[in-house]
């Protein structure tokens, strides 16, 4: 039997499977400094109050086999970029090789397209992070520039690489 990936909405039963996910220093490493660090269940109901103000909604709980093995989002842009939009993700490091990113990722392309007519996707990535490089190149991204020097993450300055799909 083929393996299943789904994008559901975030429910309050989930707090502690994404607290045990996003609790990881490796997860860390590859996001942005505003997901705290450890991540609590309280961050993770937090997370998921701030979502149900989204209509249509922008993140998603990634769930491979019916298990919860990540997140998926989009930051939507405004003003002159308002036909951009930045997508974010991860899956929990037991997870990782499996290509539930990959299939997460084309799935959720598909719901922006359908539901915010987006003209440009894009993600950015740190200079360390090959593995959600070759996803994004897999779902039809490719690498529009690197900002040098364009990010500190763990008090060392890295590269920022644009990955870009239009649509």
């Amino acid at each position: 039997m083929k393996n299943s990936i789904q994008l559901r909405s975030w429910q309050k039963q989930d707090a502690q499977i994404l607290a045990s996910i996003a609790n990881n220093r490796k997860i860390w490493n590859n996001v942005r400094d505003q997901m705290p660090n450890p991540y609590s269940v309280m961050d993770a109901l937090q997370w998921m109050n701030h979502n149900k103000d989204h209509q249509p909604e922008q993140n998603f709980a990634i769930v491979y086999n019916g298990v919860v093995a990540g997140n998926i989002g989009c930051k939507l842009q405004e003003d002159v970029y308002r036909k951009s939009i930045e997508i974010g993700y991860f899956v929990g490091e037991e997870f990782w090789g499996k290509g539930i990113a990959t299939m997460a990722i084309g799935l959720y392309v598909e719901y922006l397209i359908k539901n915010f007519q987006p003209i440009r996707i894009y993600a950015e990535v740190f200079e360390h992070n090959k593995a959600s490089m070759k996803v994004l190149q897999k779902n039809g991204f490719f690498l529009e520039s690197i900002r040098r020097k364009a990010a500190i993450k763990n008090n060392v300055i890295v590269d920022d690489y644009v990955w870009v799909r239009f649509v």
